[in-house]
């Protein structure tokens, strides 16, 4: 897979398959679309290309700076990698982008820098300036331009029943076990290990505290989770608490792991944290004893989830 930073850095040989899209989370439905990509361009000799990208439209149509993503950037290029797509373009999305005229999309990112000798994308796909212009468009335009256009259903997209909106969704309720459902694959957060203000040692739970840099990050509802890492090629389990430690007076919100059997330091490492399923609200204890108490039910019950989901 080749990654490529806007379609002018784009440069093959070869006539591509397009799909078109933000594919923020890359979840059940946009992996379908996917498949039929590369089954397509490898059925007509032609390479894959998904085209994408950052940051978000909404971000600066809207300067919806309050959007939150599923994926990072940087883990929404992991992901799709692993499809087995030949090519990924990001192309910067600017003011001056969004203005262009469909005609200008198609003519000069389409067929002049991308070769595409098809395009998939879903029914309800719109594009250009305004994005004014919809399927009807993209075909009159790949009958003068020279390349096929395939329709993903709208009995397709529907059969999957997914879309981005719902996943995020369901994680700002909680809900880490329907979005991982949807996503097909753990719904993870990624950043540095800084130091926090030591209190889990105090509660005989060391914890990692993540800074996770991308401001535009979806974080799930505050909360107790089980989750699982993989530091230095070894997987760990572990519970993490997002939210601001109320019984001890805490407003700022944290994202805290104590990573069970793990007697590593970790500051400074950079890791990659999944969720595997909530266990509680977070709540303020009358006392760090009642707080001290929850914890150790927090334990029991990861054990138990881990030994019933993920034992050898």
């Amino acid at each position: 897979m080749k990654e490529h930073k806007g379609a002018h850095a784009f440069n093959s040989s070869h006539h591509t398959v397009v799909t078109i899209g933000t594919f923020d989370g890359v979840h059940v439905g946009h992996q379908k679309i996917i498949e039929r990509l590369v089954n397509t361009a490898k059925a007509g000799n032609l390479e894959s290309a998904i085209l994408t990208f950052f940051p978000h439209p909404r971000m600066v149509l809207q300067k919806d700076a309050g959007i939150k993503l599923i994926n990072t950037i940087q883990e929404r290029k992991e992901i799709l990698a692993r499809s087995g797509v030949d090519h990924i373009i990001i192309h910067p999305f600017t003011q001056q982008f969004s203005r262009l005229s469909a005609r200008e999309f198609v003519r000069d990112i389409l067929v002049h820098k991308l070769r595409a000798k098809k395009v998939i994308i879903g029914y309800d796909h719109r594009f250009g300036r305004n994005r004014t212009a919809d399927i009807e468009d993209l075909r009159e335009f790949g009958h003068e331009y020279g390349f096929d256009v395939e329709e993903i259903s709208k009995q397709d997209v529907e059969e999957v029943a997914v879309s981005s909106t719902k996943i995020r969704n369901a994680l700002l309720e909680g809900h880490v076990e329907k979005a991982n459902r949807y996503l097909s694959y753990p719904f993870s957060l990624a950043g540095t290990v800084v130091k926090g203000k030591g209190l889990g040692k105090e509660f005989e739970y060391p914890t990692a505290n993540l800074h996770i840099e991308e401001e535009y990050k979806l974080i799930p509802k505050n909360g107790v989770y089980v989750v699982r890492a993989v530091i230095d090629g070894e997987q760990y389990f572990g519970m993490m608490n997002i939210g601001t430690n109320p019984t001890v007076g805490g407003t700022e919100k944290t994202i805290e792991t104590h990573f069970l059997d793990l007697e590593k330091d970790l500051y400074g490492k950079y890791i990659s944290i999944e969720l595997l399923t909530r266990i509680r609200d977070e709540k303020k204890f009358d006392s760090v004893e009642s707080l001290k108490r929850a914890m150790k039910q927090d334990e029991a019950f990861s054990r138990q989830y881990i030994k019933d989901n993920y034992a050898q």
